[in-house]
This record gives structure tokens, C-alpha cells and sequence, in this order.
């Protein structure tokens, strides 16, 4: 039975909360308290899944508290409640919570946030990962970017348009705001996968307080691990996937999943690379020598690879299922029932006909995929658009292994 601890100054409001959740007595173990040093003594009798505070409390505020608990227990998920008149705190604790809530929030809308944490938690079997990933309360963005937003922003007049150019530019950024936007918080009366509409929604402010709050990359500076894990390849290869996924011939909303799947699909690999380089330099190491693929063999040693690393922490921080799903299954895309093309698919082909067009391996085709589908005709006249749709002068200028003889146009992504 999954144990919840709920967290708020006012009685009256714990012994409402306590009521409205009555209904889910036989399957979670509700505690309530008073307040934040409460909640620290609760937490330090025995172990909780999930934390739901309230933002503003005297003495210990919500954000203080939530960075005590990432502090000590980082495998327990973050919620916080947050009146709309109180956006400075819920700010504060952008780096802090994994999911944001309205205070008052509808029961329904607080019971599906909780369920989701949980169930994320049944994702990833190893509690010192999930540990590790839990204690992520943003992901480092490249100094270059970093720099280009902090210029933006700092004009007289930021342009919206041109800030979510540069966000989508970032993996970290691109995640990020894609968590704060599917927030009940933000009041979205759907989910919002494009990059471009989140930054739109949330608004300078909120873009303005999350460029401060992040670190540009240090290990990418130097100091720490990298072997052959290039943060120029990774952006650039994160970047033309989802443009190549955004040519592919999906509905509007679901174009948009797609595309945000394929810039985040590799998310895994920026979080080993933060938080946990040996493994990453070990199985690179064991990939390059066995010429095998890096997820197989990550899976041989650790028993789970980048993908689903990446699915955790964005299942964790509560993006939209579709997303959540390409990047978890990119490499095995056979792994979940299809009905035709759809993120998942679209994503699996989008990396491996991004490889090909940047010179890391020969082409593939993709035979039991396409032949279960029942899209092999389509495929060849797909690869060229998405061939088409790959070409961006600024990301292929730096990699001599691409064959650039016939990029001669560029398109728009969806992205």
C-alpha cells in the first residue's frame, strides 16, 4: 500500500482534505500533519512514497521543506499546493516539486497526481536510481544557450516567439518547460507538447525565473566525464529527430508528441551523463568494443537503459503519457501494442533515419515494424520528406560525418 503524507498548517483544511480523500483509505496509507518540522518528524519514523504540501506555512514554507525532503529522501515524489496569488513560492519551488498543484485543487485533479506517482515508482525497479533521479530538480542547460536566453531576456522588449526558439534549442529547458506548462498549476485545459506553445503559456516571468534558477552544464566545461558523449552530437541529434519526427504524417496534436519525443528521447543519457558519468563511461566503453548498441548493452549491465531512465524522470515530472511513451520505447518500439503510426513508431524511425542522415551508421529498414504496421509502401516516400525535413544549416554545418550534397532547402518543424 503506497503511504502519503500531507502536509499543511490549517487543521481545517487538513480535516477537508482528510474527508475528500476518504474513497482511497484502501489503497493508500494517508498521514496528515501540521506543518513542516511535523512532516521531517514523520518522515524520519519510516518510509513514504509521496509528499503533498502546502506552499505557504509559517516557520517552514513548502519550497523549504521540499528541498529538505529532496535533501534526505529523494525517492519520495514532490507535490505542491499553491494558491494563483502565491507565484512567488511556487516559483521558488519550481527545482524543487516534480508536480504542480492549485490550491484549492479539485479531488480528482490531486487523487490522478498521486496515482501517477505512484505508479511511477513501479516503473523503475532500482531504488538507488530512482533515488538518483528523484533528487533532480532541473537538468543543467548548455552554456551557449544559457547565455543567448539571458541576453534575450535582458532586452527591453523579450520577444516570446524568440525565447521559445532558444528554449527548444536546449534539452533541459525543453523538458522543463514542458513540466511547469502540464501542471494543474497553469490551469491547461489540455496537454501541450510543443515547446514553442508551453513558453508561450508560461509567460517571460516564469521563463525569466527558470533561466535564473538552472546552472549552465560545468561537466561540460571539463570537469567532469565525457568520453564520447558530445553535447554538441547530443543536442544537434536530439534536434534533427524531431524534425525529421514532425515531417512524418500524424494529426496536429499528435505531430507535436512526436516531436517532443524526439527531442527528449535521449533525455536519459544527459541525466547519466549529470549524475551518474562511470555508468555512462562503462557501457560507452562495452558499446564501442562489442559494436553493439549502447541501450542493449546498458540493459545487460544495469537493467534498464537511457530510455527508460529518461521516461522516469519525465513520467516523475509529469509530462503527457504520449511523450512519455516515445521516449521509453524508442528503441523497441514492438514492446507496445500499436494501431497504426503514432508517436512511439514515429519516434523509433525518426532515430534511426536521424543516425543515417548524420553519418553514425549505414541505413536501416526497419522490415517487422513496417511489415506489422502494414506501412512499407509509405516508408520510402516518408524517409525523403523527413530527409527534407532533417536539413537545418546551423546543426549540420558542425558535423563533418553528414553527407550534405543534396540539402538545399529547409523546412519548419513542428517542434
Amino acid at each position: 500500500m503506497n503511504r502519503i503524507l500531507f502536509v499543511d498548517d490549517d487543521p481545517n483544511l487538513l480535516t477537508g482534505l482528510q474527508r475528500l480523500l476518504r474513497p482511497q483509505r484502501r489503497e493508500w496509507d494517508m498521514t496528515f500533519v501540521d506543518g513542516g518540522e511535523a512532516a521531517l518528524g514523520m518522515l524520519s519514523k519510516g518510509p513514504y512514497d509521496v509528499i503533498v504540501t502546502d506552499a505557504r506555512m509559517p516557520g517552514m514554507d513548502g519550497p523549504t521543506l521540499l528541498e529538505e525532503v529532496r535533501r534526505r529522501y529523494p525517492e519520495i515524489r514532490r507535490i505542491v499546493l499553491s494558491g494563483q496569488t502565491e507565484i512567488s513560492l511556487t516559483l521558488r519551488a519550481m527545482r524543487l516539486a516534480h508536480q504542480f498543484l492549485p490550491k484549492p485543487s479539485d479531488p480528482e485533479v490531486l487523487r490522478v497526481a498521486i496515482e501517477r506517482a505512484c505508479t511511477m515508482k513501479r516503473v523503475l525497479a532500482s531504488e538507488s536510481l530512482a533515488r538518483v533521479i528523484g533528487s533532480i530538480g532541473d537538468l543543467p542547460t548548455a552554456p551557449r544557450v544559457y547565455s543567448e536566453l539571458a541576453l534575450a531576456l535582458s532586452g527591453p522588449e523579450p520577444s516570446l516567439d524568440e525565447i521559445g526558439i532558444l528554449v527548444e534549442q536546449d534539452i533541459g529547458l525543453s523538458a522543463k518547460v514542458l513540466q511547469l506548462v502540464n501542471s494543474a498549476f497553469f490551469g491547461q485545459s489540455r496537454d501541450i507538447t510543443s515547446v514553442r506553445q508551453a513558453v508561450s503559456h508560461l509567460g517571460l516571468n516564469v521563463i525569466q525565473t527558470l533561466v535564473a534558477s538552472v546552472e549552465a552544464i560545468e561537466i561540460f566545461d571539463g570537469t567532469g566525464w565525457l568520453g564520447e558523449f558530445s553535447v554538441d552530437e547530443f543536442q544537434r541529434h536530439s534536434q534533427v529527430t524531431a524534425r525529421i519526427a514532425s515531417s512524418f504524417p500524424l494529426p496536429r496534436d499528435l505531430c507535436d508528441a512526436a516531436a517532443a519525443g524526439g527531442l527528449l528521447h535521449d533525455v536519459g543519457k544527459l541525466v547519466l551523463a549529470c549524475r551518474l558519468p562511470e555508468r555512462l563511461k562503462e557501457a560507452t566503453r562495452l558499446a564501442a568494443e562489442r559494436q553493439q548498441p549502447l541501450h542493449q548493452v546498458e540493459t545487460e549491465l544495469y537493467g534498464v537503459s537511457h530510455a527508460e531512465i529518461g521516461a522516469y524522470l519525465l513520467g516523475v515530472w509529469g509530462l503527457p503519457t504520449p511523450v512519455i511513451e516515445a521516449v521509453a520505447h524508442h528503441h523497441n518500439p514492438l514492446r507496445v501494442p500499436h494501431q497504426g503510426l503514432n508517436p512511439v513508431v514515429v519516434v523509433h524511425l525518426a532515430d534511426l533515419l536521424a543516425h543515417e542522415f548524420e553519418g553514425l551508421s549505414a541505413p536501416v529498414l526497419p522490415e517487422p515494424l513496417l511489415t506489422e504496421l502494414g506501412i512499407r509502401e509509405q516508408y520510402p516516400a516518408w524517409r525523403e520528406r523527413a530527409r527534407e525535413a532533417a536539413i537545418d544549416r546551423s546543426l549540420w554545418a558542425q558535423c563533418p560525418r553528414a553527407d550534405t550534397q543534396n540539402h538545399t532547402k529547409d523546412l519548419p518543424a513542428c517542434i
